[in-house]
């Protein structure tokens, strides 16, 4: 598998032009099947990446530095995955609600059962916000209604809904002087922007930011710029697509060996390679062997640099362990 993902990128990419005539090289960070691959977080306190594979069940933490990836099996479908402020924790989103797991016992605490009583839901992409509440949504399992909604989570386990009419819940950033949120509800096809409250931690003034072209495919995940300039997985685009938020306009687009590019994070010492997750699913039979890397977790060296992501905020750590 590696020499074939070796053979690939040397056909595929030695250089992505963008529209600054830029040359970007787009590598294989750690080569897998991932059926989707999703959620990209870079812990810079342990410098690895933590990284979920939600139809495999699988929570994944890659280290760069020894290119070797710890894999956690969970009982279900697992929509995302924060570090916690507390060493070796992390919480994650499970399909019948959000839980404390140990990244070194493995075992699993269940932190709110928000929504485990809706079957056509699960929850899918998710984020902390600068006080570390977890922001987590949901996603209609037949992606066909707005069924879905977009919580904030606390460290006690308290559920507030802060939207609602979602289809498929995904990225969520917010800016450097913590005064706006973006968000994506993919089949929307726009970035939305909200003014927040860091001392309410609420949002309002929703207005869209980015619409985003159809022919370069649907917004997934999304990470965040030093500048507060935009990098979002291009869903069916083969893309991390560079968005400027403040005029809607996109500045570049970075093309990865997978149809399916599903989140990003910046990570490294110098918070200036960029992660990239991507899925396997969802390809024709053409689009199987155009991208036979696809499911894998590539990385990029930029100019740009990100920034540190807020981890979660959990004073009360003693939860009920699953059985």
């Amino acid at each position: 598998m590696k020499k074939l993902g070796l053979l690939v990128l040397l056909c595929f990419l030695v250089c992505c032009k963008t529209k600054s005539k830029e040359e970007i090289n787009v590598e294989v960070a750690y080569e897998t099947k991932a059926m989707l691959g999703e959620g990209a977080f870079w812990n810079y306190k342990s410098e690895e990446l933590y990284w979920v594979d939600i139809e495999g069940k699988k929570l994944h933490i890659f280290s760069p530095k020894n290119e070797e990836n710890k894999t956690i099996e969970m009982p279900s479908r697992i929509g995302t995955v924060v570090p916690v402020a507390n060493k070796n924790k992390a919480v994650v989103a499970l399909e019948d609600g959000i839980y404390i797991v140990d990244t070194i016992t493995k075992e699993l605490s269940l932190l709110s059962n928000v929504e485990s009583d809706i079957v056509e839901n699960r929850f899918n992409d998710g984020k902390c916000d600068p006080n570390g509440n977890l922001w987590v949504g949901s996603m209609h399992l037949a992606q066909t209604h707005p069924k879905a909604n977009l919580y904030k989570i606390d460290g006690f386990g308290n559920a507030n809904k802060m939207l609602d009419n979602i289809t498929i819940s995904n990225g969520i950033v917010w800016t450097s002087d913590k005064k706006t949120m973006y968000y994506i509800d993919t089949p929307t096809g726009k970035i939305k922007a909200y003014d927040f409250d860091d001392k309410s931690n609420t949002i309002k003034n929703e207005r869209v930011a980015v619409v985003v072209n159809p022919k370069d495919g649907f917004p997934d995940g999304m990470t965040i710029d030093e500048n507060d300039m935009l990098w979002v997985g291009m869903w069916n685009g083969n893309a991390v697509a560079n968005y400027n938020p403040n005029t809607g306009e996109l500045i570049k687009k970075i093309e990865v060996p997978a149809h399916n590019v599903t989140s990003c994070a910046f990570g490294g010492e110098n918070l200036d390679v960029l992660y990239i997750t991507t899925a396997s699913l969802d390809m024709t039979e053409e689009e199987q062997k155009k991208y036979p890397l696809a499911g894998s977790v590539f990385k990029v060296q930029l100019k740009e640099k990100g920034v540190k992501g807020s981890f979660f905020n959990s004073p009360n750590l003693k939860t009920a362990q699953r059985n």
